[in-house]
């Protein structure tokens, strides 16, 4: 299976009207564009171009939802279609545009995925709870993916609007965090991004 680091709202145009490529992860909005009016955009043959050439910079999130203490009782994972029909289990996930912060990029893509009315709860600065490295060669990290050398700063995000999926995922699932951490889930998640949500649920102290 073909596995890819996700980047939401595919059919997203830039301010000179061009369309992403319909699937997931593979627009063409990345660095300059070829006509000069917008330096934030590349074509797809400069995106292919650039990806061979050097790591590309991703923001992630495990949306949570919180107790009065602050503590993690519920686990957001997406389901999604791939695009040769498998069910796949994946996290909030895309890349940082060039000239946007972190902090918006990682806003952009809650906002994209678990739709307007999630409020996710982000501070001033964010930090990241690891630093995920997905490498086109499966077994060079824990993490994979079949296009690029992809660098992601993931972080924790406790939410607490109601979330409605949008683009291609289909749905969120709440999970327990001891479910969200099991191998059966894990088995579920593309790109080793189980592993992501154990170091998640860790670096809070979620899991027993």
């Amino acid at each position: 299976m073909a596995v890819r680091t996700p980047d939401p709202d595919p059919n997203e145009s830039d301010d000179n009207g061009a369309s992403r490529d319909p699937l997931r992860g593979m627009e063409s909005s990345y660095g300059s564009g070829s006509n000069g009016t917008n330096p934030g955009w590349l074509t797809d043959v400069e995106l292919a171009e650039a990806r061979r050439r050097m790591p590309m910079l991703y923001v992630e999130a495990i949306p949570v939802r919180t107790d009065g203490m602050g503590a993690v009782t519920q686990v957001g994972i997406l389901l999604r279609a791939t695009p040769v029909g498998e069910m796949v289990r994946t996290i909030v996930s895309g890349r940082v545009r060039y000239g946007e912060t972190v902090r918006d990029a990682l806003f952009r893509h809650l906002e994209n995925d678990l739709g307007p009315m999630a409020f996710p709860m982000l501070p001033p600065q964010p930090l990241p709870f690891t630093v995920a490295e997905y490498f086109p060669i499966p077994g060079v990290s824990a993490f994979h993916d079949d296009r690029q050398h992809a660098v992601s700063l993931a972080f924790v995000v406790p939410v607490t609007g109601t979330c409605e999926p949008r683009q291609d995922a289909l749905e969120v699932t709440w999970m327990a965090p001891q479910e969200a951490a099991s191998d059966a889930l894990a088995a579920e998640m593309e790109g080793g991004r189980g592993t992501l949500v154990r170091l998640a649920l860790a670096s809070v102290g979620a899991l027993r």
